[in-house]
C-alpha cells in the first residue's frame, strides 16, 4: 500500500458563499467525509469566493424587502426555506432565518476569508465557520465592517490590520477577478467543490458521496505515474 504521506496532496477548492445556506449544509457534509476518509487521501482544501447576489449595496438590503422581491414574500420564503431547515436540522446548524435583519453583500466577507488562508488552511476555515455561523445562526450582517472585524478577532487574525485592509479597499479587485474566473470555468451555484483543478461536485451532496469522489480522484491522480511504460 502506497505511504500517503509521500503522495501530492489533492486539491479540493470550495467554491461557496457565506450568505448561501446550502453552502454551510455542504461544509458540514464535506467535514464528514473528511472524517470518513481518516486521513487516508491528503488533501490541500482551499475556499474559494462567490457571490450569489453581485447586485447588494454594501450595506445590504432589508431582509423582509429581499424575501418580497425574490419569493414575493414571507410566505414564500418559508416553503423555500423549509427543506433547508430540515436539512440543517440533519447536520445540527440550527438556522435562524427569522434574526436575518439584512440580506448582506459578502464581497468583503470573501477578502477576510481570503486573509485568513494566508494564516494556514485551517484559520481559514475557522473563518467561513465564523462567518456562517453568524449569519444564519446569530443573524448579523456580515457585510459590516464592525462585525468583520469582530469575526476576524474570533479566527485570530489582527483586528487593527483588517480594518485597515477593509479600509483600503485591499484585494476587492483580485475577489472579483476569482468570482469572475469562477463564472467563467461554468460554476453557477454553489456549493460547488472542484477536485484536482477539473473535476467537479456540485451542490451540498451527502457525506458518502463527496468521500467516494475524493476516492475515485485521488485514485485516478496517482494511476499515470504507477501505470507509465
Amino acid at each position: 500500500m502506497a505511504n500517503t504521506t509521500q503522495l501530492e496532496p489533492l486539491t479540493i477548492d470550495i467554491v461557496s458563499d457565506v450568505m448561501c445556506p446550502w453552502c454551510y449544509i455542504g461544509k458540514r457534509r464535506m467535514e464528514a467525509a473528511l472524517a470518513s476518509l481518516d486521513g487516508e487521501v491528503p488533501l490541500d482544501i482551499r475556499w474559494r469566493p462567490y457571490q450569489l447576489d453581485p447586485t447588494l449595496p454594501k450595506e445590504g438590503k432589508d431582509r423582509r424587502q429581499y424575501l418580497d422581491e425574490k419569493f414575493g414574500g414571507p410566505d414564500g420564503a418559508n416553503r423555500a426555506y423549509q427543506t433547508i431547515r430540515d436539512a440543517g436540522a440533519e447536520e445540527k446548524i440550527a438556522f435562524d432565518f427569522d434574526a436575518i435583519e439584512v440580506s448582506a453583500n459578502t464581497l468583503d466577507a470573501h477578502r477576510l476569508i481570503r486573509w485568513a488562508g494566508s494564516q494556514g488552511t485551517q484559520t481559514q476555515d475557522n473563518m467561513v465557520e465564523i462567518l456562517f455561523r453568524a449569519y444564519f445562526v446569530e443573524g448579523k450582517n456580515i457585510g459590516d465592517d464592525d462585525v468583520l472585524v469582530d469575526a476576524a478577532t474570533q479566527a485570530g487574525l489582527d483586528p487593527d490590520v483588517v480594518r485597515r485592509l477593509l479600509d483600503d479597499g485591499a484585494d476587492r479587485e483580485a475577489v472579483e477577478t476569482e468570482i469572475d474566473v469562477s463564472r467563467q470555468m461554468g460554476v453557477t451555484g454553489v456549493p460547488c467543490f472542484i477536485l484536482a483543478g477539473k473535476y467537479a461536485v456540485v451542490g451540498a451532496q451527502s457525506a458518502d458521496t463527496i468521500a467516494q469522489a475524493i476516492r475515485e480522484i485521488a485514485a485516478q491522480k496517482d494511476m499515470p505515474e504507477s501505470s507509465s511504460t
